[in-house]
């Protein structure tokens, strides 16, 4: 069994960040305009730019893995209407984030609706926020969340520029349940400072993107590896999750070799690739069973 924390989907991507466009680009609109560049935004095949549920079943469905966390990222757009509909159409292969608009003032009581509407989680990218994003309508948020036992997902600037400010938050709310994302931005200097942050007993990591973070290693990973051991020392492996940032990192590699580096591992014991790949994230998200999962067969095989 395999429980992914941490994906993205979309119908369509159109938003702007920091001022400046993220949308499709014709007639390949797999690409898209990214911060001015021009982005291998999804694979190839996806022609019409839609990130559906339905392709990540199927991707899911070939590569046995039972359940995914949805995320949300400013880069997606907010993607709620959507996410609200496949949760209620999946509920027991997706867990999705609500994300309301968290650059302008006023974001408490759009977050409440969200909940209110089914979600159970509300994800912030901090790390797209000014860097000290902590204030008085924040803290609401989070005491109201902590009392309610909504989930936070959190996403934080690359090293310990935000760690102190969550660091207030947990001593404040202490039972809010929280997963920060990216594994710390692992590659980035002082990455083991948000890694500690869960050794509080309700905060734990999951490592989705860091295919992309270690990419210019590249397949099998050693030194993803190697960063998964080293947070398992500081924390404990029972509060490590896998997550592959999918659809962005599988335009580079598919999506089983986002986790399968970690199965074929012989630096990580059978236990703690279970704990890994699924029973950290199936205790964390509540869910239950789990679907079963063949192995297809390849026609190349």
């Amino acid at each position: 069994m395999i429980i992914d924390a941490h994906a993205h989907l979309w119908l369509n991507v159109d938003t702007v960040v920091n001022g400046s466009a993220i949308h499709p680009l014709e007639p390949n609109r797999s690409r898209s305009l990214f911060f001015g560049e021009e982005r291998q935004m999804l694979p190839p095949y996806m022609t019409d730019g839609q990130n559906t549920a339905e392709r990540f079943l199927s991707n899911m469905d070939y590569a046995q893995v039972s359940a995914a966390v949805i995320t949300q990222e400013f880069i997606d757009g907010l993607q709620n209407s959507y996410l609200e509909q496949v949760q209620r159409q999946y509920p027991d292969r997706f867990f999705c984030f609500a994300m309301a608009e968290f650059r302008k003032p006023g974001f408490l009581d759009e977050a409440k609706s969200l909940i209110r509407s089914g979600f159970r989680g509300i994800k912030i990218p901090a790390a797209r926020l000014e860097t000290q994003f902590l204030n008085e309508e924040f803290m609401q948020l989070f005491r109201w969340m902590e009392q309610q036992d909504i989930i936070l997902g959190i996403e934080l600037s690359d090293g310990d520029a935000q760690v102190g400010q969550l660091e207030e938050v947990i001593s404040e709310c202490p039972q809010l349940k929280m997963t920060i994302g990216h594994f710390g931005m692992v590659t980035r200097p002082n990455w083991m400072s948000q890694i500690r942050l869960a050794r509080h007993e309700n905060v734990f990591v999951e490592s989705g993107g860091i295919t992309w973070l270690f990419n210019d290693e590249f397949y099998p990973y050693p030194s993803a590896i190697k960063a998964i051991k080293e947070a398992a020392e500081a924390v404990g492996m029972e509060k490590l999750m896998w997550g592959s940032d999918y659809p962005r990192t599988i335009t580079a590699i598919t999506y089983k070799m986002s986790y399968d580096f970690v199965t074929k591992s012989k630096e990580l014991t059978d236990k703690e690739k279970q704990q890994f790949l699924c029973d950290n994230a199936r205790r964390f998200f509540g869910f239950g069973e789990l679907k079963e999962l063949p192995y297809i067969k390849n026609m190349s095989e």
